[in-house]
């Protein structure tokens, strides 16, 4: 398995049908590789050239448009790594339909959404038949675990104001 902070060495290439992980600024691009050093991945305007790498834009669209790339020119100077993270949970499709599926999709225009269909959950449906994404569940789980804590502390801080104004 890569490193998870190191580009892939040339002597290590992604086999056909694997998800390549993007580190970028607080959050993974997802891509496929296709072969010859290329992956299909949708790209909202966050990932369009020129735009900045984590721009917010990507959070206010609703449309992205299905690109096919060389791995390097997606990830520019990011780290990247083969990571097919749900292999064990869910039996990935043959290889050749995955490809071709993918292949068959480039130029198209796509609905796009952060938090039900983004780069990860195109890549899982791709390579499993199911659109996974960890990173919005784990946000989605961060978010709420703050809210709870902040729920809490303003239910001690009720407490502790009830309980000196009864000694007062």
């Amino acid at each position: 398995m890569i490193q998870p902070d190191r580009r892939m060495p040339a002597t290590s290439s992604p086999r056909l049908g694997d998800l390549i992980e993007i580190d970028r600024t607080g959050y993974a691009h997802w891509a496929i590789y296709v072969g010859n050093d290329y992956v299909v991945h949708l790209a909202p305007p966050s990932e369009f050239a020129g735009a900045g790498s984590s721009s917010i834009m990507s959070v206010l669209t609703d449309r992205a448009i299905v690109k096919k790339e060389l791995l390097s020119q997606v990830a520019k100077n990011n780290a990247y790594r083969v990571n097919n993270k749900y292999d064990k949970k869910y039996t990935p499709l043959p290889i050749n339909k995955v490809v071709k599926s993918a292949l068959e999709l480039v130029g198209k225009e796509l609905p796009y959404s952060v938090t039900h269909m983004n780069c990860e959950h195109f890549v899982t449906k791709l390579r499993y038949g199911v659109p996974l994404s960890e990173q919005v569940e784990e946000a989605a789980t961060n978010i709420a675990v703050g809210a709870g804590v902040l729920a809490s502390l303003g239910l001690i801080g009720i407490v502790l104001s009830r309980t000196r104004r009864e000694k007062q």
